[in-house]
């Protein structure tokens, strides 16, 4: 991606304080599609200046926001969400151009983002206090909520929509006030959403769009004293660097970061049905989502047919531009993951790990970043892609035997974000999910993200949660109110 002056390709702009905008220094930058390495569009790119613009904007509309009834917001949130729906299809097609996953997942994606507006709408309605029963008599103790602040939210490239939806639904809910920056690689879809936001009634200020810098912006979030809460989703190694940066101003901070999650297979579970499970969620969006399965750990029993399964359904998977009819796995986002994917490979087999299928960038496509869905077994326990967080489209295969063992080789990660177990014994699905230390667990369940529950990961995986009421919660200080009654 390169800033560039001149293109036949469309133009469009941030949205600040009501208004679509260019950028402060007049550049753009080009929006590549990864499935042709064409430029699909150019947008404003800002950075430092815009930031500003937009958190003063924020900070002054957000005294009439928050004075608003839930309800009042809550239509906002609920005629955005409709509003999705009606387009689901032209901004399903805009995500899949500028990211490359298939268009019924582009759709999908699509869909859960609705969904998580339409929950918040209901749940800002919800924000409770409460009454403390009093300890000294002639005093009444109570509660209320209050929005913590104008919030910076900063979204990554693989869901564009659903990991900025996830910031701004529940923002604009408790009353706060908001500034979005979505990766420069993979905007356009959330310039769609905004204008569902605007054609819903958004009030000028309230939720802002900053295309730019990416540490421009972000030291820009951290160092304005009128933002209160930064909301990031990326990786651990910048979510460390937010956490070091917020101390100064003691910023309320929501991280959901890296994760390595383990998929195990019991023997009592029928290797055929979770191998095909196994394989559509391990290849979703190519790998490259942060719940994705990562670390595959089947019972000796069932392993090797498991395996075959697995393998006989990675190569069924159709390869392709994601625009194009029956296509399951899209172009990788970028050729610097495609190359990380082969080194992942490269190191593995280089230690003696088996390649079953896959392995390579395929030869069928003159431009694109298309990789094979890939297969790997024998692994060594030193391997990189059994410790680093591999957002890739492999799928390592290792065999256990002991319950208390697959436990122990699950958890040693610094990651803690999701992980996956397939049994149909109750008191197995018990132990591992209260051994596993992961904040979402899906039991059959290889798809367990709603709106309704929260999400978000332990140890090095991230702080807080989103969705859910606790998605609400992060976006609310408790005040405390004592009253001193006359005699």
């Amino acid at each position: 991606m390169s800033a560039s002056t001149a293109t036949s390709a469309p133009y469009r702009q941030m949205y600040i304080n009501g208004q679509w905008c260019d950028s402060s220094s007049g550049k753009r930058l080009d929006v590549i599609n990864p499935a042709t390495e064409e430029v699909i569009a150019q947008v404003a790119f800002g950075g430092r200046e815009d930031c500003k613009k937009a958190i003063d904007a924020a900070a002054k509309a957000m005294p009439a926001w928050m004075r608003l009834t839930a309800y009042d917001r809550a239509k906002v949130l609920k005629k955005t969400a409709d509003l999705m729906r009606e387009r689901a299809d032209s901004l399903a097609r805009t995500l899949t151009t500028e990211q490359g996953k298939p268009v019924p997942e582009a759709k999908a994606e699509v869909l859960h983002s609705a969904d998580t507006f339409e929950w918040f709408s209901e749940e800002g309605k919800r924000a409770y206090g409460q009454v403390i029963p009093n300890s000294a008599p002639g005093k009444r103790h109570l509660t209320i909520k209050h929005p913590v602040g104008v919030v910076g939210a900063i979204g990554p490239w693989n869901f564009p929509i659903t990991l900025q939806a996830r910031k701004i639904a529940p923002a604009l809910a408790a009353g706060c006030t908001i500034v979005c920056k979505p990766a420069s690689q993979t905007p356009l879809s959330l310039i769609g959403v905004f204008e569902c936001l605007v054609e819903a009634g958004l009030p000028a200020g309230v939720a802002n769009c900053v295309i730019g810098s990416a540490s421009e912006i972000a030291d820009e979030f951290m160092k304005n004293s009128a933002v209160r809460k930064i909301s990031f989703t990326g990786s651990t190694e910048v979510g460390k660097q937010l956490m070091r940066a917020a101390a100064d101003q003691v910023k309320r901070l929501s991280l959901e970061l890296g994760g390595h999650a383990p998929f195990i297979v019991f023997p009592d579970a029928d290797p055929e049905i979770v191998a095909k499970a196994a394989v559509l969620g391990k290849f979703r969006n190519n790998g490259q989502v942060c719940i994705s399965p990562s670390r595959f750990f089947v019972h000796k029993d069932v392993e090797k047919r498991f395996t075959e399964v697995a393998v006989e359904e990675a190569k069924k998977l159709k390869l392709g531009n994601g625009l194009d009819e029956g296509v399951i796995v899209g172009p990788m986002f970028e050729k610097k993951a495609m190359d990380s994917t082969l080194s992942l490979i490269e190191d593995a087999t280089r230690k003696g790990a088996a390649c079953l299928t896959g392995g390579k960038r395929s030869t069928r496509f003159e431009r694109g970043y298309f990789f094979e869905p890939t297969i790997l077994n024998k692994l060594p326990h030193d391997a990189k892609v059994l410790t680093d967080e591999p957002f890739a489209p492999v799928m390592p295969i290792l065999d256990f035997s002991k319950l208390d063992d697959v436990i122990a080789a699950a958890n040693n990660t610094q990651y803690g974000l999701a992980a996956y177990v397939f049994t149909n014994d109750l008191s197995v699905a018990f132990k591992v999910a209260e051994g596993l230390e992961a904040g979402i667990i899906g039991v059959n369940d290889p798809v367990p993200a709603t709106p309704q529950c929260p999400f978000g990961g332990m140890k090095e995986s991230g702080m807080g949660r989103e969705l859910g009421h606790e998605g609400l919660e992060a976006y609310l200080e408790t005040k405390y109110v004592s009253i001193k009654l006359r005699d």
